[in-house]
Order: C-alpha cells, then structure tokens, then sequence
C-alpha cells in the first residue's frame, strides 16, 4: 500500500481502542475502492489485535462520509457485474467479533449512511445529518440497508427516508432510534472512545462476540428458536472460564480480567 493510500483512513490506538479515521475531509470522506481497501485491512487486522477490544469509527473534517465519490465513477452505464465485484464483502464490518461503535461528526450519505448502520452502537454529534441519497441518484436502496434500516426506525420510518432521501438532523435520528447517543459538537469521538472503553474494561469478548452472533441469527427466527440456541449457548457459558471472572471479580469488587478473543484462524468457534 503506497503512503497516500494509508493516509486514506487514520489509525490511532487509545489503550484497548482503535480509532479509525476516514481522511478525505475535502471530500467530506467521500468513499473510494482504495478508502474502503485500506479500511477493511485495518478492520481485518483488529479483529486479531488482542490488544484491540473495540473499535471507533469515525469522520475527518465536517463530514461522516457523503458516500461514492461521484466524481471518480465513469461510464456509469456500462458497469458490468464484474465492474462491482470487490476483493471482500462490502458488508465486512457488519461480519466483525468486537464491538464497532460509530462517531457520526458530520453529514453521512448514501454508502456513508451504510456505514453508520454497520456500527453496533452509533454516537451523533449535534451537527450529524443523514440521507439514504439513493433514489436522487437514480439507485436502488443498495449494501443491504432495506434490511438494516426498518430494523431500526420500522418500515413506515424506513420507506420514507429510502423514497424520499429527505436528510435527518441529529435530533430526529435520536428520535426515531437511527443514532443512540448525541452529544454536543466536537466531543463525538471523547465519547464514543469512552463508551468503547467501558466495554472494553467491564465486558467479556467472547461474551460480546457471541450476543452480537445471536442479534445477527435471530433477527429473522422465531422467539422459540432464540430461546432454544439460547440454552445451549448459556450451557457453553456456564462451562467457561469469563463466568468464573465475572462472579468473581464481582464479589471482589475489582475489575475483571478477560481473556482476549482468540484470533480467527484457530478455529475456535467464536
């Protein structure tokens, strides 16, 4: 990866938390093939990092991310299904073991918006402005936000912003539930460090991991089958050693120790 590619997305350890900083602020972040390479290797390379337990993401400049960087598409018309193919799923930090929590600075559009969906938790500065931006474009609702978003605001929420692309202030994504925490301009990222921090003190990984794993699985399942992976997932817990910690530590009244996730390729099933 050249230097410019790097400077793409910043990289910054805060102890146990990683800040991701998307650099192309004359752009309001707008994304590229090579933002979105060097994004998901920093992404990749956490999810193995154990000194990493969580991560931030964020915008540099005014903006979150404005989405495509339209100016760099070229023969629109003539995309072919190949001219769409992209080395690992668009969708990658959706796929992630630890916590991704999103600092929403500024304006995010379009696959800005997706990105800001992807995030587990979402913090909003009060200047933070969201559109879907698709159909203005003469799009469809793309990158699997006609799943994520009714999810979040519910279909009648969800239908008007993906029709209309209206843009949501900060105080109207609080209101409808697209964002969870706002906070005054210019401490966004203090605070969603702070947030991941605390998970990454108080809360087990693997304990993580696996709620995330089942928030994903039983979106679409019934309340009988949740319940049933349920105990069988609570039976793997009672067996583990994060249990005893986490009693313990809490009779001691100390912090607990954790032990990190274990890193992908060895095959244990978290």
């Amino acid at each position: 990866m050249t230097p410019e590619h790097a400077d793409l997305v910043l990289a910054e350890r805060r102890g146990p938390v990683l800040v991701l900083t998307f650099n192309r602020p004359d752009k309001l972040n707008a994304w590229t093939d090579d933002l979105e390479d060097r994004y998901f290797t920093l992404l990749s390379d956490a999810e193995d990092d154990p000194g990493v337990r969580a991560i931030v993401v964020t915008g540099a400049g005014r903006g979150f991310c404005a989405g495509a960087d339209l100016g760099r598409l070229q023969a629109v018309g003539d995309v072919s299904e190949e001219d769409l193919l992209r080395p690992r799923p668009r969708d990658l930090p959706a796929t992630l073991r630890k916590p991704l929590i999103g600092a929403i600075n500024g304006v995010a559009a379009g696959l800005g918006m997706v990105e800001a969906l992807y995030c587990d938790v979402r913090f909003a500065s009060a200047s933070a402005r969201f559109t879907t931006a698709f159909a203005k474009r003469g799009l469809i609702a793309e990158y699997g936000i006609s799943w994520l978003l009714p999810r979040l605001v519910g279909r009648s929420r969800a239908t008007d912003l993906l029709l209309s692309s209206r843009m949501v202030d900060a105080e109207e994504a609080l209101r409808i539930g697209l964002v969870d925490h706002l906070v005054p301009d210019g401490v966004v990222v203090d605070a969603a460090v702070a947030y991941a921090e605390g998970l990454s003190t108080h809360c087990s990984p693997t304990s993580m991991a696996v709620i995330k794993d089942q928030l994903q699985n039983d979106a679409d399942g019934t309340y009988a089958e949740s319940v049933a992976r349920a105990e069988g997932l609570m039976l793997q817990a009672f067996r583990g050693a994060d249990l005893v910690e986490g009693v313990q530590s809490h009779l001691d009244k100390r912090t607990p120790t954790f032990p990190s996730l274990p890193v992908r390729s060895s095959h244990v099933p978290v």
